[in-house]
C-alpha cells in the first residue's frame, strides 16, 4: 500500500480538557483516570448511560462511546445483533454494536482530528447530543427485543414511530 501521508503532524490539544469542563457544567459526574480518558454518568430517560471519551494524540483521534443501561443475556444476543444492523441502517453517525464481555449495547463514534488545530465546544456538544438521542430513540427497541421477545424489525418500526398530535 502506498504511502498516502504529506503533511507534517501538528499535535493537537488533548480534547479532554474540553471534555471535562462541559462534562462539569452538565454536573454530571465523572472520573478521569489519566489524560488520555474520561468516563462519566449522563442521565436519560430510559436510565443513566455511561459515556466514554478515548484521546489518541497517536492517531489524533477522539474515540466517543455512550452504553445502555441493559445488559443483554447471552440467549438472546443472535437475536440483538439482528437489531443492530437494523438499527445501525438507521444512523447518519455513529453505530451501535454489544460488548461481547459486558454484552452491553453501545453506541460508539470516532471523530479523526490530523489536520485539524482542535475540536470546538459545539463540535463535542454535537457528538454528545447526537449519541445521546440515538440511545434515547432505539432503547425501547433493545427493551423490546431483549426483555418483550418482540421481533427486531417490529422492534426498530415502534421506535422509531413519530407520534402525531397530542394525548
Amino acid at each position: 500500500m502506498p504511502d498516502v501521508s504529506v503533511s507534517t503532524h501538528q499535535p493537537i490539544p488533548n480534547p479532554l480538557d474540553l471534555i471535562e469542563e462541559i462534562v462539569s457544567a452538565n454536573e454530571w459526574p465523572f472520573d478521569r483516570a489519566n489524560d488520555d480518558e474520561l468516563v462519566a454518568e449522563v442521565p436519560g430517560r430510559w436510565g443513566d448511560y455511561r459515556v466514554y471519551f478515548a484521546w489518541s494524540g497517536d492517531m489524533s483521534a477522539l474515540h466517543f462511546s455512550c452504553a445502555l443501561d441493559l445488559k443483554v443475556p447471552r440467549h438472546r444476543r443472535g437475536v440483538v445483533n439482528e437489531l443492530l444492523a437494523l438499527t445501525n441502517e438507521r444512523l447518519w453517525l455513529g453505530h451501535f454494536d454489544l460488548s461481547s464481555d459486558e454484552g452491553l449495547p453501545t453506541f460508539r463514534h470516532a471523530v479523526p482530528l490530523r489536520g485539524a488545530r482542535g475540536i470546538s465546544v459545539e463540535q463535542l456538544e454535537d457528538l454528545v447530543d447526537v449519541a445521546l438521542s440515538e440511545c434515547e430513540r432505539f432503547y425501547p427497541a433493545f427493551q423490546y427485543v431483549v426483555w418483550g421477545g418482540k421481533d427486531p424489525a417490529e422492534a426498530v418500526t415502534a421506535a422509531c414511530l413519530d407520534p402525531a398530535g397530542e394525548a
